[in-house]
């Protein structure tokens, strides 16, 4: 099992190193920032299991940082403690009302913070089904979202995303520029929704650089033509300036040759009980990855809808 990752920031190297030292002994990867600025850096970064923040830094407080992370909605299940040096009660409310999940008043007793810290991750693994890079719901939470619209027998419409060349793209430029493509495209997938679904919309992440979002027939279409658009627009971004202007990188295909490949798109296939009874999940499954295939063999960004009444017809 992976080791728990967790975040010092305080500008005091004093107590970054008891913190580090305590919660080294304990198995726990640790890494240290010495204010919030470089704080906010890491956790975008480096997806931790739990953050702990000083609550007077130079450059940005511990609660302003901790408002930042709760507002964004890829880091807003993260828990935080605050540490706090003046232990009066103002100290501790405004943490907690910037979203701090739990506080301890300096000077600590570490044997008392590696408790909290046990037990909230041991909260948080029991109540978060998520994917660790972008937090949105994993595959447990999908299924059952899925299943619990089968049930109601009310219409639905399930899109399957999946981006393009993706593969090359992560072999030319890292795992890490790939990492923030994939957080990319899940804020982009959560402003889509947002703005065009309805408020039980939901949006999972299934692995890698594939995801899925349930909302109803009506809504589809707006959230997935806003998801093209803007992934167009934002694509050439993730390029350096000569790949950019060449509009394509060399790389391998799956035998190993050399060819070009276009600049990243992304591939819909929106599966939708409108037109035939779906019974159950594996029905939604089968037929989405049959449709995202369909629009994987168009070379720009595009969705494909199955609009057959008859899910035995071939696509």
């Amino acid at each position: 099992m992976a080791k728990a990752k967790i975040i010092i920031i305080d500008d005091d190297p004093d107590i970054r190193d008891v913190l580090n030292l305590t919660l080294s002994e304990e198995g726990y990867e640790v890494i240290e920032a010495g204010d919030g600025e470089e704080g906010l850096g890491l956790i975008k970064n480096k997806a931790p299991n739990l953050v702990i923040v000083d609550y007077n830094m130079p450059k940005m407080n511990g609660p302003t940082l901790v408002g930042i992370v709760k507002k964004d909605i890829l880091l807003s299940h993260m828990p935080i403690i605050m540490l706090t040096g003046k232990g009066e009660v103002s100290d501790k409310v405004s943490g907690i009302n910037a979203g701090a999940d739990d506080y301890m008043v300096k000077p600590f007793e570490p044997q008392e913070l590696l408790a909290r810290i046990k037990m909230i991750l041991r909260r948080s693994e029991r109540d978060l089904d998520a994917n660790p890079l972008t937090r949105l719901p994993g595959n447990v939470s999908i299924l059952a979202e899925m299943q619990a619209r089968i049930d109601k027998k009310t219409p639905f419409s399930v899109a399957y995303c999946d981006l393009d060349k993706f593969k090359v793209y992560n072999d030319k430029y890292g795992f890490q520029h790939g990492d923030e493509i994939i957080r990319e495209t899940a804020r982009l997938l959560i402003r889509a929704t947002l703005e065009l679904g309805n408020p039980d919309d939901f949006i999972g992440h299934i692995g890698g650089d594939d995801f899925v979002i349930v909302t109803t027939p009506e809504k589809i279409d707006g959230i997935t033509t806003k998801i093209i658009d803007e992934f167009e627009i934002l694509a050439p971004g993730f390029y350096n300036e000569e790949d950019r202007a060449a509009g394509f990188i060399v790389g391998k295909d799956r035998k190993g040759a050399e060819q070009k490949f276009g600049l990243l798109s992304i591939s819909i296939g929106v599966v939708s009980n409108e037109k035939k009874e779906i019974t159950h999940v594996a029905q939604i499954a089968e037929i989405g990855a049959e449709l995202k295939e369909a629009a994987k063999r168009i070379e720009r960004s595009s969705v494909v809808k199955d609009k057959r009444a008859d899910s035995r017809a071939s696509y």
